[in-house]
């Protein structure tokens, strides 16, 4: 099986410059090639400390030009904040800079914040997303984009430079919403769970698209799920757990915030979103509860409990690829370091041996480059 790492670029617990913050997670990032790792990826975000990523193609195109062999990974590019265009032409980019390396991760986005900024009403996030994203991948297939939709008209244009070869079986959607599903499974994309909802939610997201998949797609391979998970590994049980709560635990709180999830009259009549006010709701009546929940159901503990708890998770959901956040919030560089060492020298070499497809494989990079 395969094994990434994320990148956040967080500074909201930190008394640290921009400029740190950057330094530190590129030491992490560039260690992961040389630690046997397969995969890095990073989120977008704008405007805040929360996360400041604010165009994943450019960090994985300098990844790109550091390493020879990782997969490069978008957690995701959000699509309606963007010219489509623009969208698909920065893919094409990073694909003939990386030699066919990138696996595709497309989402819609969430904080209000982030659509106010960008002066795109949130109500429209599902229209854009929907339309923009079928003509992105479209044009991904075909090296020429063209879209006459409700939000942008765009005439037959080129993609150059053109795709290298299809991008069918290395694109996923966030799944996080239900009403995603249908979409994914039409267009062929796997689901990329980031799990806000808990992974039991997650589970019932990943058997509603295999149902849709087989309507759409009877017969053909599904693409088996991604899952992000926030990791931190401890010979010490005891040290393990301590390190984890707290830091994964600050962490999730961030997310309320940026998400205001602990205000549940936000996502009040804003269409597309019905699914996120249970969410809020679950929020606002007990955080504690809410976030302690998140942090049981990631992956942290000594390298035994580590692989146990992957295994569990990759009997539920048929797990495909894992991706670990090693940095986050208030855990210091050091401790975060240590920590995927570990994982790299007694984990990684175990799920290594799980006899998984991989996404993108070496005969696809030795074709993408010949």
């Amino acid at each position: 099986m395969d094994v990434g790492v994320t990148m956040a670029f967080q500074s909201a617990f930190n008394d640290l410059t921009d400029q740190q913050v950057y330094q530190n997670e590129l030491e992490v990032a560039l260690m992961a090639e040389p630690m046997g790792f397969d995969s890095v990826w990073t989120t977008e975000h704008h405007f805040t400390d929360y996360e400041m990523i604010p165009s994943p193609t450019q960090f994985l195109s300098f990844m790109a030009g550091a390493t020879k062999r990782l997969k490069l990974g978008s957690m995701v590019i959000v699509v309606p904040w963007h010219d489509p265009y623009r969208v698909a032409a920065e893919i094409t980019l990073l694909e003939n800079l990386s030699g066919g390396r990138m696996i595709l991760g497309l989402g819609r986005g969430l904080a209000r914040a982030e659509f106010t900024r960008f002066r795109i009403p949130v109500e429209e996030s599902r229209g854009r997303f929907n339309e923009h994203v079928t003509a992105v991948l479209d044009s991904l297939e075909t090296g020429t984009f063209e879209l006459d939709g409700t939000y942008v008209k765009q005439p037959a244009s080129p993609l150059r430079p053109r795709p290298i070869r299809s991008f069918a079986g290395r694109t996923f959607f966030a799944g996080n919403s239900p009403e995603t599903m249908p979409l994914a499974a039409k267009l062929g994309a796997g689901m990329l769970l980031i799990p806000a909802t808990g992974w039991d939610e997650m589970i019932k997201n990943v058997r509603a698209y295999e149902e849709f998949w087989e309507i759409d797609r009877p017969g053909q391979p599904r693409p088996r799920p991604l899952a992000v998970a926030f990791t931190y590994v401890d010979k010490d049980a005891g040290r393990a757990e301590e390190l984890a709560r707290k830091h994964i635990s600050n962490y999730w709180r961030s997310v309320v915030e940026h998400y205001e999830f602990a205000a549940p009259q936000r996502f009040d009549n804003v269409k597309g979103y019905e699914h996120y006010k249970s969410v809020a709701a679950a929020a606002a009546d007990d955080t504690d509860k809410f976030v302690n929940e998140f942090v049981d159901q990631m992956i942290w503990g000594t390298p035994e409990q580590v692989i146990e708890r992957t295994a569990d998770l990759r009997t539920k959901i048929d797990l495909g690829h894992l991706i670990c956040h090693f940095t986050y919030s208030s855990l210091p560089h050091e401790d975060a370091k240590a920590s995927m060492k570990l994982f790299a020298d007694e984990v990684l070499p175990v799920l290594h041996t799980w006899p998984v497809e991989p996404v993108v494989s070496t005969e696809e990079l030795a074709s993408a480059r010949s």
